[in-house]
């Protein structure tokens, strides 16, 4: 029993090797570097060892798209633990969203195809990929006094923040943006002038 322990445990840790490998050719030679041959290089292994983890690089993308989205989903409930007023807590999220972005920068960017091909199809079946937007739903839910999230209104005015944010992060992602104190005061003030817009 305990070698069949140790042998699950090897897999995990070279399945981990291998995505961190990817991140890790991503961050020095961008997401057009990547290919199975380069990570197999990066982890002493050979090519057809990684097919045994990962049919394809598409996979291997999709993987760390999921792995983005858990981390993202963590920070959010952490800032949204912080507050206890709907309209604190969506801005603490949103400025969480922002930063995780930035220091995050390849994750994010596979997450929403910014600079690389985004698999969207298999990303939007993620169920990883919903735990932001209901985050953000409930909360924007309670500042408006709705109760069903799902409803249009909260649908609208969850993609209201989500594409100005969203479109900033990506403008300074591909470094078209202004200097970082510009964006800060861009950000908070299309996020403050939301929340005033939805609060009854």
């Amino acid at each position: 029993m305990a070698s069949k322990d140790r042998i699950l445990r090897l897999k995990e840790e070279t399945r981990i090797n291998i995505l961190d490998a990817a991140l890790q050719i991503v961050k020095h030679e961008g997401w057009q570097a990547l290919s199975m041959r380069k990570i197999a290089d990066v982890i002493e292994y050979t090519a057809p060892i990684i097919y045994e983890y990962f049919a394809n690089k598409e996979a291997i993308l999709l993987e760390l798209t999921r792995k983005g989205y858990l981390m993202l989903s963590r920070e959010l409930q952490e800032a949204k633990q912080e507050h206890r007023l709907p309209e604190n807590q969506l801005e603490a999220m949103w400025l969480t969203y922002w930063n995780f972005a930035f220091a995050n920068k390849e994750l994010y960017q596979v997450m929403f195809g910014v600079s690389t091909n985004c698999c969207c199809e298999m990303v939007n079946k993620l169920p990883e990929a919903e735990l932001p937007w209901d985050l953000f739903s409930t909360a924007i839910g309670e500042l408006m006094q709705i109760e069903d999230i799902g409803s249009d209104v909260i649908c609208t005015k969850y993609y209201t923040f989500w594409s100005i944010v969203h479109g900033l992060i990506s403008i300074n992602l591909v470094s078209r943006g202004s200097s970082d104190e510009v964006n800060r005061q861009v950000l908070k003030d299309a996020i403050t002038g939301i929340i005033k817009s939805i609060t009854p």
